[in-house]
């Protein structure tokens, strides 16, 4: 990994990996909640693209930050382009593996029931997902990856509880269910976190500005 570190939600980001090839972090944020004019964060997150991102996106050039985030057409775009992707979610306050499972289990089986896309196989493949994260307790600074290989239309999970502690992995093998996990962390309208959405935004309108 880089040296260069972000701080993210008080969590540090690599400015670069490497995968298969060496990606950037392109865009940032947080998921958080407002409790009696509290802000409790839950988790930090990191996107990382291939360098060749503006080749699939050249349509925007020249949109700011703002219209890009407004408009859900860039993120589909996005989220079809076949590049690499890699999301890095870093857990700030802690929770049972079990009710993040469910958390990502609803959010993209309601995404695909909208779009008429939830059907037995995606329900299985769901199901997996929750299995995997049953048993795991996700305390302060635990990482889960959701890496997108370019071209493929699968995805890999993997999950470390503690620094040094072998890397669990998980690999998602519909489509469906795999491209929505990358636009609900990618960002848009209906994306998880508004501010990795914003981020995302302003980054590519800067790359897409050169």
């Amino acid at each position: 990994m880089g040296t260069e570190m972000v701080m993210v939600g008080g969590i540090p980001f690599p400015h670069q990996i490497t995968s298969t090839k060496l990606l950037t972090l392109i865009g940032h944020g947080i998921t958080d909640i407002e409790i009696h004019f509290l802000q409790i964060k839950f988790t930090a997150i990191g996107v990382y693209l291939e360098s060749q991102v503006m080749e699939h996106l050249q349509q925007w050039k020249g949109k700011t930050g703002s219209e890009l985030g407004d408009d859900d057409s860039f993120f589909e775009a996005l989220v079809a382009a076949p590049m690499e992707k890699f999301v890095r979610v870093v857990i700030i306050k802690e929770i049972k593996g079990s009710q993040f499972g469910v958390q990502l289990e609803t959010a993209v089986r309601d995404r695909l029931a909208a779009i008429d896309k939830y059907e037995e196989e995606e329900e299985e493949t769901l199901e997996k997902i929750i299995k995997f994260f049953q048993s795991k307790y996700l305390k302060k600074h635990s990482v889960i990856t959701f890496s997108f290989p370019a071209g493929s239309r699968t995805a890999e999970i993997g999950l470390s509880t503690s620094e040094g502690n072998e890397e669990s992995k998980h690999k998602v093998e519909n489509e469906n269910v795999a491209q929505m996990i990358q636009a609900w962390y990618l960002g848009g309208s209906s994306g998880l976190s508004p501010t990795t959405t914003a981020s995302v935004a302003n980054g590519l309108a800067d790359i897409l500005s050169k």
